[in-house]
């Protein structure tokens, strides 16, 4: 069992291993403090990202490295948003997406896979069908995290869609502690989209 789930790791060098550990013990706080509602979330996405930008960059994931290094971005500017307050209370609280910004959520997702679509053609990456379920949850994540940045609940549901594909993605593509970080994400995902309705809930 141990074999067929981590034998990809043979190969890999220590330091890559450890890099990765490291950026799943990030990135599962990192959730965690999303699903707390706690700003934290972003410093923690920060080390998360930017670690896995480089090993993805190692591993020749294009997709998924632009996937963090867009989160990197996007962590600084949640950051800012989650920090302005109005008086003692947060000026962009936990709300649900407004049509207009349904309609950019979709703008950003169509954008985001015709851009993926360009870069994997421009690199020739398009080698096997792993390759087009990438694009199509760059776009489900790069939504997830723009709703996060603005504190719409409705990200919660991007991220369980983007991490239910990403279990088996991962998996497939041999890197077993990311497909394990991804269902873990999962699950906080669920609790994080109940916590946030029972706050909004509480609001109104």
């Amino acid at each position: 069992m141990i074999e067929f789930f981590f034998s990809q790791y043979k190969n890999y060098p220590t330091y890559e291993i450890a890099l990765e550990l490291t950026a799943i013990f990030f990135g599962l706080l990192s959730v965690w403090m999303s699903k707390k509602n706690n700003i934290l979330v972003f410093p923690t996405g920060l080390i998360n990202t930017s670690i896995y930008v480089f090993l993805l960059w190692k591993w020749s994931l294009l997709g998924d490295m632009m996937i963090n290094a867009y989160y990197f971005i996007m962590s600084i500017y949640g950051w800012y948003i989650w920090s302005r307050k109005k008086g003692n209370q947060a000026e962009y609280p936990i709300a649900t997406i407004t049509n207009e910004e349904k309609k950019r959520a979709l703008l950003l997702f169509i954008g985001t896979i015709i851009f993926v679509v360009l870069v994997y053609l421009f690199f020739n990456k398009f080698t096997n069908w792993m390759s087009y379920l990438d694009t199509f949850i760059t776009g489900i994540f790069f939504v997830g995290m723009w709703l996060m940045a603005k504190r719409k609940i409705e990200n919660w549901i991007f991220w369980i869609i983007g991490n239910i594909i990403s279990i088996p993605l991962y998996f497939a593509k041999g890197y077993t502690f990311t497909s394990l970080q991804y269902l873990i994400f999962t699950i906080i995902a669920y609790y994080g989209y109940l916590e946030w309705k029972k706050i909004l809930h509480n609001k109104i």
